[in-house]
């Protein structure tokens, strides 16, 4: 907690995560330089490839797998305009909209439950796509059976990891695109986002939004043709939004070093000691929803951060939320 200004009671990382005290001073020695005329554009480029080879650790690819953005349904939109029209695509029928907005306008999807994602994938299938953990009410998606099924049928996989990276070890080199925002768990400013791809299916991605901070090489990239774009991933890039770059490095190199093991465990803990004190059974999310018209107000008069969603509460925790935190919204729920 020494490394957070964080208030107590704050139980809302599913909406917007904390940054840790460095990111914010590195953040604020930035605005410093900009302010004053001192910073350049090339200045920000080394942040940016920090944040780059730091997602792609966490997830376990290598950088030049990984493309950087401002927002993960950018990348869906890339992997929705690869289908052919009317392309079969099974996916969760109560998912995040950044993720379904996309491939509804352009594919036919097939909307099941969630437990019913890997039976659904059949070999019309051309595309899987869910959220690895769910926003709303923080289910976990069965990966493993997924993949499996779309490996089985030729189909092409797309998970949002938006709620779960930063928290949920997850092997991103099992599936072809793996998105996220990182905001939430990743802890970064709002404006940094990834997407990891494999690269036998690269070349089925046109990178319609290249500019040329996806040329081969930047610099040399600002004028005219030729076409001459990044050999690999990073010809999917987007031009950063410098600043949010400078907080995202430190952020996620942040969350390397206090262990993404250590804290899927810590997690996971407090929202099952969450669970128990409500009489609930051990789940495997960092997210708790609570079904209730009152809950979110009875939170809220108690101090505790939380998000109303549908007819329910959503509680998320993560490294930067203690014991005290679990027992202040029991308190406020008993």
């Amino acid at each position: 907690m020494s490394d957070f200004d964080v208030a107590p009671g704050y139980l809302n990382t599913a909406s917007v995560g904390v940054p840790p005290r460095s990111a914010v001073q590195a953040m604020r020695a930035a605005v410093e330089e900009w302010g004053s005329g001192r910073a350049q554009p090339p200045d920000y480029d080394p942040y940016v490839a920090r944040g780059r080879d730091s997602f792609a650790r966490i997830v376990g690819v290598p950088p030049s797998w990984v493309a950087v953005g401002a927002q993960a349904s950018y990348f869906v939109g890339l992997v929705a305009a690869s289908l052919p029209a009317g392309a079969g695509v099974v996916a969760y029928r109560d998912d995040f909209t950044s993720l379904l907005f996309p491939l509804l306008d352009r594919a036919d999807v097939r909307l099941v439950e969630l437990d019913e994602v890997a039976d659904a994938v059949q070999p019309d299938t051309a595309l899987v796509a869910v959220s690895a953990v769910q926003s709303a009410d923080g289910r976990v998606a069965e990966l493993e059976a997924i993949a499996a099924a779309a490996e089985a049928h030729g189909a092409l996989t797309l998970l949002d990891a938006t709620h779960a990276i930063g928290w949920l070890p997850l092997d991103a080199r099992r599936f072809d695109f793996v998105t996220a925002a990182a905001y939430k768990w990743l802890l970064c400013p709002r404006g940094a986002a990834f997407m990891s791809v494999r690269p036998d299916v690269l070349a089925t991605l046109r990178p319609s939004a290249a500019g040329w901070y996806a040329g081969a090489d930047r610099w040399d990239s600002l004028y005219g043709p030729p076409l001459r774009l990044a050999p690999d991933t990073r010809r999917l890039d987007t031009s950063p939004a410098w600043l949010s770059w400078v907080g995202a490095a430190v952020a996620l190199e942040f969350l390397e070093l206090a262990g993404l093991d250590s804290i899927h465990d810590h997690d996971l803990r407090l929202a099952n000691r969450l669970r128990a004190g409500l009489g609930l059974p051990a789940g495997d999310s960092a997210i708790v929803a609570i079904e209730g018209d009152d809950v979110a107000d009875r939170l809220a008069r108690a101090g505790v951060v939380a998000a109303r969603r549908g007819s329910g509460t959503r509680l998320s925790f993560h490294l930067y939320n203690t014991d005290a935190d679990v027992d202040r919204a029991l308190e406020a729920l008993r």
